[in-house]
């Protein structure tokens, strides 16, 4: 009975042992008791019940990414393009996850074609290569709300290529071309006109420049011919008032000394020998010095003395 009841013991430990359970981080499990929805078990230890729970499903919790494969699509005007998207999701609800749908990830990927080809079906070539940011955000609200119901949270939905028929594809390519080469033509006009603005604006500078050296040029001569006529007048007056002091001074020494008549007959005769030295072709004598015979006389007794 002993033995017995130490085996019945150990079958009854193992078994709880095989039924403990560790969910990891970012997942969940749905229990079922009785294959009836019974509890979800988020991150940490658990126990099931043996014969009575099993794990359901097994859900992760991060954010995952589904990329579905390229889809026709035909625009408004008639041209057949083939789209593939990206959407980002995060399961909210694992309850719902694992019983709302059969399988979650088609859904949302039969969800995403039948979207996208309503939006692209109101849009022309040009808008749909034009408006992906608008694609983008009409796709996101539509398929968040559809799938609610099956416990998922779309985050974000990207259209990855826009792959448009051969022929339209090659046209525009040629109309980018040109597009570039138009651009390049407009900058390389725009560089030369600019090139042709710098360099008339280096002449203007330079004009401008030598009109002003001349300018300095100019004023400097002729404050130096100023300077010049101002030296030459001042030495011309120095010249004239040094001569009349000299005058001044010989008729103030004249005076000192007392000179007689026949000095003065003398500086007379001198006076008028630089007047006879002249241009002057009539000289006037002064009545008070006549014949000539009595001026020698006055200067030979001037002599002697």
């Amino acid at each position: 009975m002993n033995i017995a009841l130490i085996v019945a013991l150990i079958v009854v430990v193992l078994v709880l042992l095989l039924q403990m359970r560790i969910v990891p981080q970012a997942h969940a499990y749905v229990i079922e008791r009785l294959g009836k929805y019974h509890e979800t078990w988020n991150a940490g230890f658990h126990v099931m019940i043996p014969f009575l729970d099993r794990i359901s499903r097994r859900v992760l919790l991060k954010e995952q990414v589904a990329d579905f494969a390229p889809q026709p699509v035909i625009t408004k005007d008639n041209v057949t393009m083939m789209i593939d998207s990206v959407v980002y999701f995060r399961v909210m609800d694992p309850r719902l996850y694992a019983y709302g749908v059969e399988n979650p990830i088609m859904a949302m990927e039969n969800l995403t074609a039948t979207t996208l080809r309503n939006i692209i079906g109101d849009l022309t070539l040009d808008d749909t290569l034009t408006s992906r940011e608008t694609i983008n955000s009409k796709m996101l609200q539509t398929i968040d709300i559809a799938t609610d119901p099956w416990g998922i949270k779309v985050t974000r939905v990207e259209l990855k290529n826009i792959q448009p028929p051969a022929a339209i594809k090659e046209s525009m390519e040629k109309q980018m071309k040109a597009e570039r080469d138009k651009r390049a033509a407009i900058l390389t006009a725009e560089g030369q006109k600019q090139s042709m603005i710098l360099e008339a604006e280096g002449h203007k500078e330079s004009a401008v420049l030598n009109a002003e050296a001349a300018k300095q040029a100019t004023i400097l001569a002729a404050e130096g011919q100023k300077e010049k006529e101002i030296r030459e007048a001042e030495g011309q007056a120095e010249a004239i008032r040094a001569v009349q002091q000299a005058q001044a001074d010989g008729i103030r020494m004249l005076r000192e000394a007392a000179a007689d008549d026949a000095v003065l007959k003398l500086k007379s005769l001198e006076a008028f020998q630089k007047a006879a030295d002249g241009q002057a072709t009539k000289i006037i004598i002064p009545s008070e010095i006549q014949g000539l015979a009595g001026l020698a006389e006055a200067i030979r007794e001037t002599a002697g003395k």
